[in-house]
This record gives C-alpha cells, sequence and structure tokens, in this order.
C-alpha cells in the first residue's frame, strides 16, 4: 500500500469515524508499514486535504460539469487529493497525481458509475485550466476556516493579526526537539543527529531546543531512542520556564498527558513530580516517555483534575494546570480541529475553572500556580483567569520571565498567537499563592 492510499484510508476514517487525524494518520502508518519517505507523504496529504477542504472544494465546483453536493464522499476525497498534489506540491508531476488519483478511484469506487472516469477528466481538466481558474477571495475559501471560527479568532487576536493566523495554521507544523539536559548537549545532539541523516538546528530564541527535518519515524532513531530528546513545541516548553521551577521542588502536572511539562520540569531540577491524567491509557504513556528519558522523579498516576485529593493540600511548590480547552491554537497539527462545534467549545470554560479552582487547593502558600491552554478563545483565557483571580484573592499574578525575544510582559498573562514566533496558539498564566 502507497502513501496516497494510506493518506485517503485517513481521510475517510476521520470522516466517518470521527477519529482525530493525528492519532489516526499515525496507526495507519503503522498499519501499512510506510518507510520513512511514504509516510511523510501520507501525513503531507491527509494533513494538507485536511487543511484545504474548502479551498479545494473551491475549485472542484469550478471543474465539475454536476454538482459537487451530489459526489460520494469517496470520490470527493480521491479529488481532494488529487487537487491538492497539483495545486499545493510542486515536486509531484501532474500525471502522477492524475494516475494515482485514478487507480484510487477504481479500487475505492467500484460501486459508483464511471469514477475512474470521472476523475480521470476532472483532473486533466484541472491540469488544462490551471492558470484560467477564478481565485478564492474570501478567507473561508482562501484558508478553509469556518466563517464562525474567524469571527471567534478575530475577536481575540484582532483584524490586523487574524490572516496571518490563518495563513499560518495551513503552514507545514515544525519538528521542534527538546534537548534533555540530564543526558546530552544542544551540540553534542546534533552531531549525533547529523550522523542519523536527520538535518537540525538551534531554536531562535529557545534554549535547548532543536528544530528538525528529514526525521522520517521518529522512533527509528537511535537517539530517540536512547532519551536524548522529546517532541514538544516551544510554547508548551515556554510556559514551564515561566513557572521558574527550582531544584527539588514538589510539582503537580494535573492534566499532564503526553507528559512533555512534566518532562520540562523534570529538567529544571524538579525533586518529586505527581504527573496525573483521567485517561488510564495516557498514565501509561507518560510512563513510558519518562522511562525513556530517564526520569525516575516523575510519577504518573490516575487522578481527575476535578476531585480534590486530600493528600495533596497545600503541599506543592508548582502545580501545572494545562487544562482541556477547544484546541484552536494547534489547528496547524490538528487540522480538523477548525471544524468542530463551537457549541461544544463554548461549553468548556465551566470544566477549566472546576480545575483551575481544585488546583488551587494544592498550592502551598508562597507557591506558584500555572494555568494554560492551548487556544485563542478569551473565555478559555483570560476570562477563566479573571473569575478566579475574583474568587480568590489569596492569588494574584506575576510578570512573565520571557526570553528577549517578546516585549517585557508585566500582567503575567500571554498569547502566543500562530504565525509571530512560530510556535503553537497558546495562552500562559502565572499565578503566585500570597504567603
Amino acid at each position: 500500500m502507497g502513501a496516497r492510499e494510506t493518506a485517503l484510508n485517513v481521510l475517510i476514517a476521520c470522516r466517518k469515524e470521527g477519529g482525530w487525524s493525528n492519532s489516526v494518520l499515525k496507526a495507519y502508518t503503522a498499519r501499512d508499514r510506510l518507510d520513512s519517505r511514504d509516510s511523510a507523504l501520507a501525513a503531507r496529504l491527509s494533513y494538507g486535504v485536511l487543511q484545504n477542504r474548502n479551498y479545494l472544494d473551491f475549485y472542484l465546483k469550478q471543474l465539475l460539469t454536476g454538482k459537487l453536493k451530489d459526489l460520494h464522499p469517496v470520490l470527493r476525497d480521491i479529488l481532494h487529493l488529487g487537487l491538492y498534489q497539483m495545486y499545493q506540491m510542486d515536486k509531484i508531476p501532474e500525471s502522477a497525481a492524475v494516475n494515482e488519483s485514478v487507480e484510487l478511484a477504481k479500487k475505492y469506487c467500484r460501486k459508483q458509475r464511471n469514477a475512474s472516469g470521472l476523475v480521470n477528466a476532472v483532473l486533466r481538466n484541472a491540469v488544462r485550466t490551471k492558470e484560467s481558474l477564478q481565485e478564492p477571495v474570501s478567507w473561508e475559501d482562501k484558508y478553509s476556516h469556518p466563517g464562525d471560527l474567524i469571527n471567534l479568532l478575530k475577536s481575540y487576536v484582532g483584524k490586523e493579526r487574524i490572516e496571518p493566523m490563518l495563513k499560518a495554521n495551513n503552514a507545514v507544523a515544525p519538528i521542534f526537539a527538546q534537548v534533555n539536559t540530564l543526558r546530552t548537549t544542544s551540540e553534542d545532539l546534533l552531531q549525533r543527529l547529523a550522523g542519523e541523516g536527520v538535518t537540525a538546528q538551534l531554536h531562535p530564541w529557545l534554549p535547548n531546543c532543536l528544530i528538525l527535518s528529514g526525521t522520517g519515524s521518529m522512533e527509528q532513531l537511535n537517539s530517540f531512542r536512547e532519551g536524548l530528546f522529546y517532541i514538544q513545541d516551544p510554547a508548551a516548553k515556554l510556559s514551564v520556564l515561566c513557572a521558574e521551577i527550582t531544584p527539588g521542588q514538589k510539582v503537580l502536572d494535573c492534566c499532564a498527558a503526553p507528559g512533555g511539562k512534566s518532562f520540562a520540569a523534570a529538567m529544571a531540577g524538579a525533586g518529586e513530580i505527581t504527573s496525573c491524567d483521567i485517561h488510564p491509557h495516557k498514565i501509561d504513556l507518560i510512563a513510558k516517555g519518562a522511562a525513556r528519558l530517564g526520569l525516575p522523579q516523575i510519577h504518573p498516576m490516575e487522578q481527575d483534575a476535578t476531585v480534590f485529593n486530600p493528600d495533596w493540600e497545600e503541599k506543592m511548590d508548582t502545580v501545572i494546570t494545562d487544562v482541556p480547552c477547544s484546541g484552536f491554537g494547534i489547528i496547524r497539527k490538528k487540522p480538523d480541529i477548525r471544524y468542530k462545534s463551537l457549541r461544544e467549545a463554548a461549553e468548556l470554560p465551566a470544566l477549566q475553572q472546576e480545575i483551575i479552582n481544585n488546583a488551587a487547593r494544592y498550592v502551598k502558600p508562597g507557591g506558584l500556580l500555572l494555568y494554560s491552554t492551548c487556544t485563542l478563545v478569551q473565555g478559555e483565557n483570560e476570562g477563566v483567569v479573571e473569575l478566579f483571580l475574583h474568587t480568590h484573592p489569596e492569588f494574584t499574578t506575576e510578570p512573565l520571565p520571557l526570553p528577549a525575544v517578546f516585549p517585557k510582559n508585566k500582567r503575567g498573562m500571554l498569547a502566543l498567537v500562530p504565525g509571530e514566533y512560530d510556535t503553537d496558539g497558546f495562552f500562559i498564566c502565572r499565578l503566585r499563592r500570597k504567603v
């Protein structure tokens, strides 16, 4: 099975089963035993189509003789794959995009009358008319974001920042490796990765972070298996750095999976880290990551972040609450999040408030509470913090200690917007419990 067929199966599964693209892609590339090159192509194709669904439909409407709504969903997926290769991937010959798509139609659309002929005709028409078709004008078509989501994000980031953000959401997400400073250095890891055929460079503003390309399957790299690094976006790593964890501290990570913030806390010198999640299989994920990185101070534990644990009351120096959120800051990594129901997202602040209220009970006097999300919705970010401060006068915000590339921060809150610092969209707030 080739990369294009795997990508088609990912699109079908995401549509029919409601699975998230990143987990479905990982499962299917493993199932189909793709090599590193085909794995990368399958990822580019499946993510690319999900990122550009409206954009591709805009052209497809001009190329079809019939109505778009009458297309069988799988046939539409196949046409999306073909058009994406033509319009967004300049290294793939147009003939290959056409021929491979026709073969997919023969295999997956046998019950659809003349499906392969339709795919052949539409894609060859796309080749002929590539320079003459009408171009998309609206942001909904150009960047494939639902209009309601665009308006919601615009209300938060402002009209000057919204279009660069939408564009960044459709870019290929870089791979960021956080160096395991307990086992190696950035310089030594650069040399090690070069020996494994991986291109890497130092991150411009985040210490002990490398930007990788040409990795293939991460699990195939000896440097990864030996625990010399872990994968984490700079925004998430920055949030932990803003906690300024000192050696020997007792840390609680309330919503820890997949474990990146706990790993960062361990490398900052935390003496004991309790890493919690509500899902048992995610506890296993944290444990395996900690074992690979050699971090025995991390203790994974199943615990609902909304349920009070009296054993932890006022016992923690630092409590990290990276709460469940709408995820609208990580659209470039999970492109299908853009199609999530805004009604469901609107219900999240109540859960987030419950978690931060509970987490506050674990912070010792003088200790730190870190609140973060990977979204850009005011109600999930400042709205939650402001209500928390109103009901918890024993806490106050503190300025964030940020790298020099950022403006000086006094308010204790920071919203990172995609397209500005090459990070995920992220919100960070630092809260100190008064003595």
